[in-house]
């Protein structure tokens, strides 16, 4: 058996390995070590991953991912959730179909702090479903908004996935941050509009709540703008150089912490579950690190990827086709796969792919509107019937409501989001204007 051929058992066995549900860095660790092993002998393997795993949590960058994870469980723990959708509902829930509309708008809200789109999907689930079910919205409505305004949580900086990304590909974590937000801003207004048409094709589906008096929303928003503060200081920050990513996750955190302690009322047995929640999740995700920097090195060694980017590279077909042929592959991955698992495991196959592109970028520019490219292709995968992970977290807190209901009322937000990417294909602009002022 060639280099070539393990390279390629080694993919297809990872991915085998996690479609059977075996953890990701488990199955990661074990499809790279064998592939290593089978390259170079078992000897070399061994010790090659006593180095990698010294190089690669010897990087300080990776501080990053704990206090980002620590602000979303601050703001989870502290009620933040449950006081961004409050300011949304007040000024758009006597609007038929208000409550749905305001539901996005505190999952974008949410996500901004929150960075991971199963918890903002929980959260707002736990928050905004049993008012919009009071309210007699249907089962397909409220499940399906719920689901795809989770997606947002991992979409609207800051955002694990891509501070991950941006370590792996060696860019800058706050020109993706920055990146993301248009493509973020078109989601939620995307998902707002698909509310709006489905509220006029089914009137029934979304009865108009009571108005709000002015007074009273102008109360709501007052517990939002300190949330909306942090947002601003921790992306801005990063980007104009006030301090470093991992400063700003740090401020970030800290912040959140306060005016979950202040605002939402978070005391001692709060901080120690977000602590604790943070640490599973740190080593979870710090496990799964370890596992694809040793499939990646087995790739490496086997040539496949630098195979296939020359190969592709020589076809005769234009260069955003095997751009779309490469989404087309996440889309298909994400029904099935968790979002960063997904990402870490096909990275170092596919970088390498649209590098050897000539797509009219520098290589920087590629690597940011790529990086956007798949975050979106990933998280409309997760709420793709039938697999999709989101719809089964929706649908577990929802016993009531038939997954074929979740279903239909989640097609027109997979619609939407086929939409955006086609247009964040056709226009990379959309990625990298903002990027590009600084």
């Amino acid at each position: 058996m060639s280099n070539l051929d393990i390279g390629a058992a080694l993919f297809l066995g990872a991915v085998l390995l996690i479609v059977l549900r075996m953890p990701v860095g488990i199955a990661m660790l074990l499809a790279g070590g064998l592939g290593f092993a089978a390259i170079t002998g078992w000897w070399p393997m061994l010790n090659s991953l006593k180095t990698l795993t010294f190089s690669r949590f010897s990087n300080h960058t990776l501080t990053v991912i704990p206090f980002f994870l620590l602000m979303g469980e601050f703001a989870t723990k502290g009620g933040l959730s449950q006081s961004l959708f409050a300011c949304a509902r007040a000024f758009l829930g006597h609007r038929r179909g208000g409550l749905a509309v305001a539901t996005i708008g505190g999952s974008a809200a949410f996500g901004a702090i929150c960075g991971s789109s199963l918890a903002t999907a929980a959260t707002m689930a736990q928050v905004a479903g049993p008012e919009m079910r009071r309210q007699g919205y249907s089962g397909a409505l409220w499940t399906g908004t719920l689901a795809a305004g989770g997606t947002l949580g991992i979409l609207i900086p800051p955002s694990v996935i891509l501070v991950i990304y941006a370590i792996y590909t060696e860019q800058s974590i706050g020109s993706l941050f920055i990146a993301a937000i248009i493509p973020g801003l078109l989601a939620a207004l995307g998902y707002a509009l698909v509310v709006n048409l489905y509220v006029r094709l089914a009137p029934d589906a979304a009865p108009p709540a009571p108005r709000i008096g002015w007074w009273q929303r102008l109360r709501a928003s007052r517990d939002v703008w300190p949330a909306v503060l942090v947002f601003l200081l921790v992306i801005l920050g990063i980007n104009f150089g006030w301090f470093s990513p991992t400063e700003g996750a740090a401020i970030g955190a800290f912040a959140v912490g306060l005016l979950a302690v202040v605002v939402g009322g978070m005391r001692l047995s709060g901080f120690t579950q977000a602590l604790l929640a943070t640490a599973e999740t740190t080593a979870l995700i710090f496990v799964i690190l370890l596992g694809a920097e040793l499939f990646s090195a087995a790739l490496a060694l086997s040539q496949m990827p630098a195979h296939l980017s020359r190969f592709v590279a020589g076809l005769d077909v234009p260069p955003l086709v095997i751009v779309a042929c490469i989404l087309l592959a996440y889309l298909l991955l994400g029904c099935v796969m968790e979002s960063l698992a997904m990402v870490l495991l096909t990275l170092p196959v596919f970088v390498p792919v649209v590098l050897a592109l000539d797509l009219g970028l520098t290589p920087t520019q590629t690597l940011i509107w790529f990086g956007i490219l798949v975050l979106v292709a990933v998280e409309t995968g997760m709420i793709s019937p039938p697999f999709g992970l989101n719809l089964f977290v929706i649908n577990a807190m929802a016993p009531d409501v038939a997954i074929q209901q979740t279903y239909k009322g989640v097609l027109g937000f997979c619609l939407s989001d086929i939409v955006r990417l086609v247009f964040l294909v056709a226009f990379p602009g959309l990625c990298l204007w903002l990027p590009g002022l600084w």
